[in-house]
């Protein structure tokens, strides 16, 4: 194997792993730079490859109705090893896939380092490389360190983006009062009992709304305190902030479940999904927070059902960062200033471990096709994928950009003659992922 021919990997997250599983899986040579456990950062725990620092859900597993869903039939379809761990350690979420964090990551971890064409180097990376000698994927994820956040900074000719990213509690199963809480899913999806509800009356909502405006919160440095929140993972005392029935209709909403112990509907109802295989573990879903660990213990436990709840982790705040990837990348992600140097993952403004992974690995593809002397054609953007990929080399706003999720939006739209009526609503859905279906097919084929 020619040197030249070997990609080197900075980062052993979702977006990392999958980069180098897909190249290693081609026959190529990779080298993962991870520095951990050397060095660790704030939200990781472990040396493990494609550790969960944040929830344990993947989200919705639905690939008839839901862009996300969808997105993991693509993965899947591509031998995506991050949702081979997935579905190999998945626990009960109703529709959304959701898995046993520690299985996960170690299945992940056990596989990339016993693969043949795959070297760890555990020395921390500090600057862009400059020589083009090799080609490199930047797949450090939100937690890029400091020092090569500057060289990113630096040869990207503008200051780095950034937000912060919450962590929610986790909670011993056997701590939670079953007298008052009960397991189901919303409307009976998945096999109805997968999640533990903890109902709230109007009164005992009101107080906890109270309370999480006026709790301590951590208290930010100087030079974080004007990075902006992602949109799609709130902290539940912001969410309060913004109105006092804001998290009624958000992570608290009420509907679709039934208090067997009470005739009465809930006022509010506090969800907890299974956080692994055992089910000893319970996320509460929704509840990200940046308040101090002492706040969260007082208030949290003001939750019917909690009032004597043990913590196995506590919620926390990170700050994450990203680069303004349709202004300084191409559209096959190479690094406008330094071609041989590539990024992926959710460093690249993409929002989710389903997403930072579909990203890591068509990264990997452009590279398998360019080492093989051919062209990277990318998928259809009526895909998942292919919309992400559009979204963030090429159709955002590099003025307003900011990290997105999989969705709808980003697809293009639907054609239909002048003699079809409008497709609406659910319908809308599945014309999309049946469209994605049959496009995302005809690009494997090629």
């Amino acid at each position: 194997m020619s040197q030249s021919n070997i990609v080197h990997i900075i980062g052993a997250g979702l977006a990392g792993s999958e980069a180098a599983w897909q190249i290693a899986e081609s026959g190529l040579s990779v080298v993962i730079h991870e520095m951990r456990p050397k060095m660790m950062t704030n939200a990781h725990h472990t040396a493990n490859c494609a550790e969960l620092v944040c929830s344990n859900s993947f989200r919705s597993d639905d690939s008839d109705y839901n862009a996300v869903g969808l997105l993991h039939d693509e993965l899947r379809h591509c031998d995506s090893i991050i949702m081979q761990a997935a579905d190999k350690h998945h626990v009960p979420a109703g529709a959304a896939l959701a898995v046993d964090r520690d299985g996960f990551s170690e299945y992940v971890h056990h596989q990339i380092t016993n693969h043949s064409n795959i070297t760890i180097d555990d020395n921390e990376i500090t600057t862009l490389p400059t020589d083009n000698t090799h080609h490199w994927i930047i797949a450090t994820g939100p937690l890029t360190s400091n020092m090569l956040n500057q060289s990113i900074a630096h040869h990207t000719g503008q200051e780095n983006l950034a937000f912060f990213d919450a962590i929610a509690p986790i909670i011993y199963r056997d701590t939670i009062n079953f007298d008052i809480a009960w397991f189901q899913s919303r409307y009976d999806k998945g096999n109805a009992k997968d999640y533990i509800n903890c109902p709230m009356t109007k009164q005992q909502y009101e107080a906890f709304i109270n309370a999480l405006k006026h709790g301590e919160y951590t208290q930010f440095k100087a030079w974080e305190e004007n990075t902006p929140y992602f949109e799609g993972c709130l902290p539940i005392e912001v969410m309060a902030s913004r109105g006092h029935e804001t998290l009624r209709y958000g992570p608290m909403k009420p509907v679709g479940l039934t208090n067997p112990y009470c005739d009465s509907k809930p006022y509010a109802v506090v969800q907890l999904r299974q956080d692994n295989a055992l089910g000893t573990l319970w996320n509460m879903v929704g509840f990200q927070t940046k308040l101090t660990y002492g706040a969260q213990k007082d208030i949290f436990r003001m939750i019917p059902a909690l009032e004597n709840c043990e913590f196995a982790r506590l919620g926390g705040i990170h700050r994450n960062s990203f680069i303004n990837t349709p202004f300084v990348c191409d559209q096959q992600l190479r690094l406008k200033s330094l071609p041989h140097i590539r990024f992926a993952g959710q460093i690249t403004g993409v929002e989710g471990y389903v997403e930072s992974t579909a990203i890591g690995l068509l990264t990997a593809k452009m590279i398998i096709a360019e080492l093989n002397n051919k062209d990277f054609i990318p998928p259809p953007e009526t895909t998942s994928c292919g919309a992400l990929l559009a979204h963030i080399t090429h159709n955002a706003n590099t003025e307003t950009f900011q990290p997105m999720n999989a969705n709808f939006g980003l697809f293009t739209d639907l054609q239909i003659n002048h003699t079809q009526k409008k497709i609406k609503g659910r319908d809308r859905k599945y014309a999309y992922c049946q469209r994605a279906k049959e496009d995302f097919k005809a690009w494997l084929a090629l």
